[in-house]
């Protein structure tokens, strides 16, 4: 990447303070800012009001946001500036990159290096706490709040992850009404599950960093996220290499975020396939280590419990039809575990989910999605090239 001075254009800094980042309203210089939240936006118009006004709503609200404009072709860059200019606003500075070649891993360390420079020294010396999130997230109220309770309580964590949940209500049809809610449940389930082992990967939606942890990658690789062309997952990668320098990293279920859903199958294809593929790409860049095994182990496990109920229920479906249904004992135990299980793990969503996990239906068509995206990603990740993605 070419240096800031050389490509990076400040379009807009309104409401900030005279003096460098973290000076007090007459420029004398503070000795530490507590968090800074920087959001990426690429054509958000329609959503990054609603992002900024939940950080304004927090009950921690952020010393500094920072919203970096990446290749926006709408009127993002006008949205950000006019929330900025809002009376009662944080500190908002909005900054235009116009052509970034590295897309979201650029933005955010764009930012990141602005804010560097804004502060005359070493991140970790005057930023406590860094937010990273999407420009289509809501945060809860008490995002930061939490997140910097979770911190202060573990010296060695570098960060905390959202707990992401889908946005509820946003369907036109039952089509979409089914593809939605499962995808809402999917969000839930491992909002559920996340917080109470290793972190697999810091959500793009919402992630606290501690800006000591995000230092020691600057001074180790002279970025936090890898700027590579192949680089599908910023976030995946950028958590494996926090854990590879010794950091800790975490979620925790009340640290929540809502991200938007996908509205359509194709869409929906396209977003998990690059999410898959680009785990996949790195799990084999990586190869298989203390920090991946469990991801690697988790793919052919998906795999593995794919096929085995696609290939038990095409059996038992044959012998059904060939003999009639008998009071097998092990099927019928098998059969009520899959009734009960999945929807014990969706207990935090409510009756409802519980109900449609329970009639085994509506998961084992998304699982059959879910298979489709996962082989077709492992595929394109052994026999094709990365392409340019925005």
């Amino acid at each position: 990447m070419s240096s800031t001075a050389d490509a990076l254009r400040v379009s807009g800094a309104s409401r900030h303070r005279r003096g460098r980042v973290g000076a007090d309203a007459y420029g004398n210089a503070k000795a530490l800012c507590d968090t800074v939240a920087i959001v990426p936006a690429r054509n958000e118009e329609a959503g990054v009001f609603t992002a900024l006004r939940s950080l304004a709503a927090q009950t921690r609200r952020p010393d500094l946001i920072l919203v970096v404009v990446n290749n926006s072709t709408d009127r993002t860059e006008h949205f950000a500036q006019t929330f900025a200019a809002e009376p009662g606003s944080p500190e908002t500075v909005v900054l235009n990159v116009p052509h970034n070649p590295h897309k979201k891993a650029g933005a955010l360390n764009y930012g990141i290096r602005w804010l560097a420079e804004g502060t005359g020294g070493p991140l970790a010396g005057r930023v406590r706490h860094i937010l990273v999130m999407d420009a289509d997230t809501e945060l809860h109220p008490s995002f930061i709040e939490r997140a910097r309770n979770v911190l202060a309580s573990d010296p060695g964590l570098g960060g905390v992850s959202a707990a992401c949940l889908g946005r509820t209500g946003l369907w036109r049809s039952t089509w979409q009404r089914y593809l939605l809610g499962m995808q809402i449940i999917e969000y839930g389930r491992a909002a559920n599950a996340r917080y109470r082992r290793d972190v697999h990967t810091m959500s793009g939606a919402g992630s606290f960093y501690r800006g000591e942890a995000l230092q020691s990658l600057l001074d180790w690789r002279g970025e936090v996220f890898w700027e590579d062309h192949s680089n599908l997952v910023e976030d995946y990668e950028t958590t494996l290499a926090l854990k590879e320098s010794g950091w800790k990293v975490t979620a925790n279920q009340f640290c929540i975020a809502y991200t938007d859903l996908m509205p359509t199958l194709r869409e929906l294809l396209h977003q998990r396939e690059r999410w898959s593929r680009g785990t996949i790409d790195t799990l084999r860049a990586r190869g298989v280590t203390r920090f991946t095994w469990h991801s690697i182990a988790a793919i052919i496990m998906g795999l593995i419990g794919a096929a085995y109920i696609f290939g038990f229920g095409s059996v038992e479906l044959t012998l059904a039809a060939q003999h009639g249904f008998t009071l097998n004992p092990f099927f019928w135990a098998l059969f009520m575990f899959w009734i009960v299980y999945p929807a014990l793990r969706v207990t935090n969503l409510g009756w409802k989910a519980m109900l449609i996990e329970a009639s085994l239906v509506p998961e084992l068509c998304y699982t059959v999605i879910r298979t489709y995206w996962l082989v077709s990603s492992i595929a394109k990740s052994y026999l094709t090239r990365v392409s340019a993605w925005k």
